[in-house]
This record gives structure tokens, C-alpha cells and sequence, in this order.
């Protein structure tokens, strides 16, 4: 009874687990392949946390980077891209996002839209008078260069 007792523990600890990693990388479905600045994905950061990741999937070409940041400020520290062909691209950001605020834009290598796999963002959340949690969007720049 003990033995199974142990059992049903671990699976319930395993599938609370998966649950929290499947939240964490909810991806970024992309429908459009307008020209224009695109939103890719967003979170709502707390000061637990220092690294987020979005998968993109879909319309997932892209040019430029930016982010944006409601609620509360965050220091933006760095940015990794993994790009469909495997690459990857690391952006030193290294700025202090004020709420509301975004950051300079942040163009891709490879000279055009690139495949994007997924974006690692890590951050530091600054202290605020009010605890609020900081939410930061992801936006994307479709050129539609490569249809001309």
C-alpha cells in the first residue's frame, strides 16, 4: 500500500511538472504574412523569474526584433533567436525598458526575413512601489522583401 501510495506521488509531482514546462513554452502561432510590424508573442513577468522563451510557429519570417513593456520596468539583459535552419543569433541588450516603453529595433542576420524557431529573452525585473508585474511583448518586422 505504502509502495503505491509513493507511486501515484511521483506520477502526480511528473504530470504537475510537464504541465508548468508546457505553459512555459506556449508557442507563438503566426498567421499573417502581412508587411508590417507583427505581434509574436507576450508574458507577464514576474520576480521570480529571470529567462522566458516563445516558440513561433506559423508565418514565422521575420526581419527586425522590438519589445515592449507595460506594467512595470524591466532591465532587458539579452535575447537569443533560433532560427528554423538551426543558427542562432545572440542580441546584447543590455537596457533598461521603462513601463511603458520599448526598446530600439534589432535587425536580424542574414540580410532579409529570416524562419524564426524561437526567441530566449532573460531580464531583471526592478523593484516597484506597487509589486506590479511587468508584461513584455515581442513584436516582428515582415518585410515581404523576399515576395517582391
Amino acid at each position: 500500500m505504502m509502495k503505491m501510495m509513493k507511486t501515484m506521488i511521483v506520477m502526480l509531482l511528473a504530470i504537475a511538472g510537464s504541465i508548468g514546462a508546457a505553459h512555459a513554452q506556449t508557442p507563438a502561432v503566426m498567421v499573417s504574412d502581412a508587411a508590417g510590424w507583427h505581434k509574436i508573442g507576450e508574458r507577464t513577468i514576474a520576480f521570480t523569474t529571470d529567462r522566458d522563451e516563445i516558440l513561433v510557429m506559423g508565418s514565422d519570417r521575420f526581419s527586425t526584433l522590438k519589445f515592449k513593456v507595460t506594467e512595470a520596468a524591466i532591465d532587458l539583459v539579452s535575447v537569443e533567436v533560433t532560427f528554423e535552419s538551426g543558427d542562432k543569433q545572440e542580441l546584447k541588450i543590455n537596457q533598461t525598458v521603462k513601463s511603458p516603453g520599448e526598446t530600439r529595433t534589432f535587425d536580424l542576420k542574414g540580410g532579409s526575413e529570416r524562419s524564426i524557431k524561437k526567441i530566449i529573452f532573460v531580464y531583471k525585473t526592478l523593484p516597484n512601489s506597487k509589486d506590479e508585474k511587468a508584461r513584455v511583448e515581442i513584436w516582428g518586422l515582415k518585410t515581404n522583401a523576399d515576395k517582391k
